[in-house]
């Protein structure tokens, strides 16, 4: 894969809540996938000053998932990962991970270099052994994406998501330390 070099990430400032407040409420932000209905708005400014959403790792609370915004060119909002811990052993060795990118920065190499940045962070910064996301059946953009962030596809969970009124299936990605890192 060949990195996008205008593509960093970086914690949530308080610009950003803006943002986050919006794919919250505008479900043409996310279509056609992944959006599950009207967000709590309020929420973000509360949740952003008391942990900066930096708290996830840590944490397996359902509402506890860290964010980093993806940024282009150092002052364009594109977007956000995410990551929090779901190892029910103790050890936090497993984070799942997700992405949003807004619509006007999609299809364009930005997601999966995101998706690689982020790897490289937290397997540099954390325990992690294990990272997954789970993406639907059909969003074959971000199953590439995942791909050439160095993400194997492990499997098929029928039935694993409601949205749009109907039940949907998830496909596994997953990616572990030992895994070689994607070509760059």
């Amino acid at each position: 894969m060949k990195n996008r070099t205008d593509v960093r990430l970086r914690p949530v400032a308080g610009r950003d809540l803006e943002h986050l407040e919006r794919f919250d409420r505008d479900a043409s932000l996310s279509e056609p996938y992944e959006w599950r209905g009207f967000g709590n708005t309020r929420a973000h400014p509360e949740r952003w000053e008391k942990d900066g959403y930096l708290t996830g790792y840590g944490s397996t609370e359902p509402n506890d998932e860290s964010l980093l915004v993806v940024e282009l060119g150092g002052e364009t909002f594109a977007g956000i990962v995410s990551f929090r811990s779901v190892d029910r052993t103790g050890a936090r060795s497993c984070l799942k991970i997700g992405i949003l990118l807004l619509p006007g920065h999609r299809a364009q190499g930005i997601g999966a270099t995101a998706q690689a940045l982020r790897a490289d962070y937290l397997f540099t910064h954390t325990i992690a052994n294990r990272l997954e996301a789970l993406t639907e059946a059909d969003n074959v953009a971000e199953q590439r994406a995942l791909e050439l962030a160095g993400f194997t596809r492990e499997g098929v969970l029928r039935g694993r998501g409601f949205a749009r009124g109907a039940w949907r299936d998830a496909v596994v990605y997953g990616r572990v330390r030992s895994d070689a890192a994607p070509n760059n």
